[in-house]
């Protein structure tokens, strides 16, 4: 057997476990269908698949007919456990699907003998190692790289936390069906469980009665670090110094912190009037009680482990002497003592334990906790000191290193915080504080270069602008509420807590410059009478529309030329933070010329960066779906051009992204792992360009491609003054509202301007009718702008995806998009518009473009269908589309009715119910909505 054969044998074997599995699951659903509705309901639930499977095969009008009455004629409450069958079903796929990459990844390593899985950790040092790379080199780079992924509560996780839940519960029994020594009798009572866990899915609310708060999405996100973010993250840095120390033998490493996570949830008040100052303040302290309690689990862990004796072993005097000093600054609760001095690490324990509850409590006796978390660590290298001294060396290794590494990670503070704000309330806060100070009268009337003169002026002079004599209103008030809290915020849980200040729609200098000024009046900036500056915050621009990335380069030079603003990038170890939207860019121009645009603004602004000798972190605003810039971590990160990771990045994770990355152990590892490989693969090809030699010419290319997509795109979109008419009664935007999935608006204001509209709903919406509109439209007349050159410009593209890493990625996402949009039910959908007309038209135009970006593509990349190129995906794909269909016609006809229902002023909660638990069930088996 040949090693090709013997790897499609496996991937063969393997893609038959996960479909055992769903088989398994699929069967335990059908027995809970029957105990609950009898074997009509599972009859009807077969019928309607075994019609949907049969017309994706093959266009039959006779079973079409069938299949749509059997859908219009079916009584509400058989309907509603019908609909209800078909998104669970979604749930267990999506299950087995996750736990089958925890095996792929288990049988690959058990199999492989010393072969290295791509993607791993060790397969990037191993290629270091095997390329000559020097281990002071390697060193190098890992002081200077750095990736931050940040949580946001964007709206498109469709599932309660009790759901998961029950989810997490499943996935865990199901990994047990692969132990090969469980007995017939341990294997029927799994499936016992697993019937009641199912039974127990079907019969909890998948709806939530109302909107989250704030601090419900903050301990939703916290949720991520308790089950598995706090020991993965340690895991990869482990898995690396190992790799390191195996290739690089006789080197100590001890790889710095270049690996965190940190979150918006609490802090993203841009459009949420919830997120005030107090709640944010609560989120911080919900933060430090997570981390603390994490640690007070691993020091009572401790206690289990540290059993050593004196009697046996000796001990360092360093450790002795802590003790006593201990003794002498806290007072044990009687529950903490312990009774056995001969076991000096238990008692070293207990007075470790005490000052973390301490902490945790705010205990005013300063002596008794720990006031940083390096006086936290300075206890624990005691513990490690004195274990190795007595070479208990793999007790130091599996318990107090890992310990040492999640504080140097999690700090007292969990995850770093951002706040988030609309530039036009500091701009209104600034206007006011101005006028009551008499400075200026009218601010928001001068000009940019009157404003950055008078802002630079402003941070020059160390007398504040504000007083406690005045009133302010409630949002100028809001606004140095926030600046406070966040130096409050640093003084009680440390300057890692709170350092970025993103400001959304960022349009120029000043925008940036006023933040400043008023982190100044709660000392966050703070020039000198020597003339230094001091500064613990960044105020952080955001750009996000086609026109605000044009702008960009040249607004970041207005600023490096203020020369206060250049020194507190300096205070800030000459690094400044800037973010890039991919949602409001794709919303804006489409997905083509959104790609491009920004590719063309990193290489812009990292040039400002490099005149003015200003080092950038680029902060990618990505979400989800395709449409908002979506693509595996790894992919995200390989994807930047290397000479623009600068001095690292940001990335952030929202949605149903964290469930599917983090919710289960191995995933989140693996997820990590690539994360890392990717960062140190982009680091290395940084310090060693290869360029493409035909790279400028193609982006030329690209450029004229992008102009052309873009007129096409705003040509609908902006231009045709029936489109927004087309998008909310051919989509299930207005009921996306009633969903419950987040707690903040869908629209920055109470309008129904498109500009006002927010990124998500406006993805969300058209994936859920299954054209993934702003996921490709436009890029297929982009395409064919340039191939209208001459016949033998095919041959340069097709060149260009050969060659171009850039315009493979995007030709290949592109192909993602289409697969995953269906024409045939979007048009089910646009029978909801009334004016046949529009319908017509709109439609019509719709399907032209996708018919084209589909041909062009195929052409380009010589494929015979879209995702012969990657196979996995297309598979699944083509699986789980019967089984959404008959969901999207459920949506239509339930849409239908209650839109009808609503007209006459009527309302119908139940008819509702049923519509959110379609959205549900069709964001369940489509992935990656929003």
């Amino acid at each position: 057997m040949t090693e090709s054969t013997a790897a499609q044998s496996a991937q063969h074997s393997n893609q038959q476990l996960l479909r055992r599995d769903v088989r398994f699951l699929g069967n335990i659903l059908g027995e809970v269908l029957v105990h609950q509705g009898g074997n009509e309901l599972l009859g009807i639930v077969e019928k309607i698949r075994e019609m949907s499977k049969t017309l994706r095969a093959t266009y039959i009008p006779e079973i079409y007919e069938e299949f749509k009455s059997i859908i219009a004629t079916l009584e509400p409450g058989v309907r509603r456990s019908v609909i209800r069958a078909f998104a669970v079903y979604f749930q267990l796929v999506n299950i087995a699907e996750q736990n089958h990459r925890i095996r792929r990844k288990r049988d690959y390593e058990r199999s492989s003998g010393e072969a290295v899985q791509p993607g791993s950790i060790e397969s990037i040092v191993s290629e270091l190692k095997s390329r000559g790379v020097p281990g002071d080199e390697i060193r190098d780079i890992l002081q200077g790289i750095s990736l931050e992924l940040v949580m946001t509560a964007h709206p498109t996780e469709a599932m309660r936390r009790a759901i998961l839940d029950i989810h997490k519960r499943i996935a865990d029994e199901m990994m047990q069906l692969d132990n090969p020594t469980l007995t017939h009798r341990e294997r029927e009572r799994l499936r016992e469980k697993l019937l009641s866990e199912v039974l127990t899915l079907w019969q909890t609310n998948e709806l939530r009665d109302r909107k989250p708060t704030v601090i419900d999405e903050v301990r939703n996100g916290m949720y991520y670090f308790d089950e598995t973010l706090f020991d993965a993250i340690p895991d990869v840095y482990e898995e690396l110094e190992r790799c390191l120390a195996k290739y690089y033998p006789g080197v100590k490493w001890h790889v710095p912190a270049f690996l965190r996570f940190g979150s918006w949830i609490g802090g993203d008040r841009d459009g949420n009037p919830s997120v005030r100052a107090n709640v944010t303040w609560e989120t911080l302290l919900l933060h430090r009680q997570q981390a603390l309690e994490k640690y007070e689990e691993s020091l009572k862990q401790g206690l289990k482990l540290l059993s050593f004796s004196s009697t046996l072993v000796n001990v360092t005097d360093e450790l002795l002497a802590s003790i006593e000093k201990d003794r002498g600054e806290v007072e044990l609760k009687a529950e903490n003592v312990w009774r056995n001095d001969a076991e000096p690490y238990r008692v070293k324990l207990t007075y470790m334990i005490e000052r973390i509850q301490n902490t945790r409590n705010g205990s005013p006796k300063t002596q008794s906790r720990y006031m940083s978390p390096e006086a936290f660590i300075e206890d624990l290298k005691i513990l490690d000191r004195s274990l190795r001294n007595h070479y208990a060396d793999f007790s130091a290794n599996t318990f107090v290193a890992k310990l040492i590494r999640q504080v140097e990670l999690f700090g007292f503070h969990l995850a770093s915080l951002d706040i988030r704000q609309h530039s036009k309330e500091h701009e209104a806060a600034m206007q006011e504080i101005l006028a009551k100070m008499g400075i200026v009268d009218d601010y928001a009337s001068l000009s940019e270069d009157e404003k950055v003169k008078l802002l630079h002026r402003l941070l020059d002079d160390p007398r504040p602008l504000t007083s406690s004599y005045f009133d302010y209103s409630e949002s100028t008030q809001e606004c140095l509420d926030v600046v406070r809290t966040v130096r409050k915020a640093q003084d009680e849980f440390g300057p890692r807590a709170i350092r970025s200040y993103l400001i959304s729609m960022s349009e120029a200098a000043s925008d940036i410059l006023e933040v400043l000024v008023l982190g100044k009046e709660a000392g966050l900036f703070r020039k000198n009478s020597d003339g230094t500056v001091h500064a613990s915050f960044q105020a952080v621009p955001l750009f996000e529309t086609i026109e605000d990335l044009h702008a960009a380069p040249d607004i970041m030079r207005s600023l490096f030329r203020v020369p206060t603003y250049r020194q507190s990038i300096d205070a800030l170890d000459s690094i400044q933070e800037i973010m890039l939207g991919y949602s409001d860019s794709n919303k804006d121009g489409g997905m083509l010329t959104a790609n491009w645009e920004l590719r063309v603004a990193l290489h812009a602004i990292t040039e400002a960066g490099n005149e003015f000798g200003v080092k950038l972190k680029f902060f990618h605003g990505r979400g989800g779906a395709l449409g908002r810039g979506g693509m595996p971590l790894n992919r995200s990160i390989l994807a930047q051009p290397p000479h623009t990771l600068g001095a690292g990045m940001k990335i952030t994770e929202q949605g149903e992204v964290l469930s599917s990355r983090y919710s289960l152990q191995g995933i989140a590892y693996r997820s990590l792992e690539q994360a890392a490989s990717a960062l140190l693969t982009a680091a290395v090809t940084a310090r060693n360009p290869q360029s493409v030699l035909e790279e400028h010419t193609y982006e030329t290319y690209m450029k004229s491609m992008s102009e052309a997509a873009q007129r096409k795109y705003q040509d609908l979109v902006f231009r045709d003054p029936d489109f927004l008419l087309f998008f909310r009664e051919s989509t299930p935007l207005p009921e996306i509202g009633e969903l419950n999935i987040g707690s903040r608006p869908s629209k920055r204001k109470n309008s129904d301007r498109f500009e006002d509209l927010r990124a998500i709903p406006w993805v969300f919406a058209w994936t859920q009718s299954r054209y993934l509109f702003p996921a490709w439209y436009g890029a297929g007349s982009g395409l064919k702008s340039f191939l209208d050159g001459g016949p033998e410009r095919l041959k340069v593209l097709q060149d260009m995806y050969a060659k171009w890493s850039y315009f493979q990625g995007l030709i290949d996402n592109l192909q993602m998009a289409l697969a995953k949009a269906d024409l045939l039910i979007s048009k089910e959908y646009a029978g909801m518009i009334k004016d046949d007309t529009v319908r017509q038209r709109i439609f019509t135009e719709i399907e032209n473009e996708y018919q084209l970006t589909s041909e062009l593509i195929l052409q380009i990349t010589g494929q015979e269908e879209i995702l012969d190129n990657v196979p996995i995906i297309q598979e699944s794909i083509r699986l789980r589309n019967p089984y959404v269909d008959p969901l999207s016609y459920f949506q239509v006809r339930l849409l239908k009715e209650l839109r009808e229902t609503r007209e006459r002023n009527g309302d119908d909660a139940e008819l509702l119910r049923e519509v959110l638990l379609t959205i549900n069930g069709i964001a369940a088996g489509l992935r990656n909505t929003g």
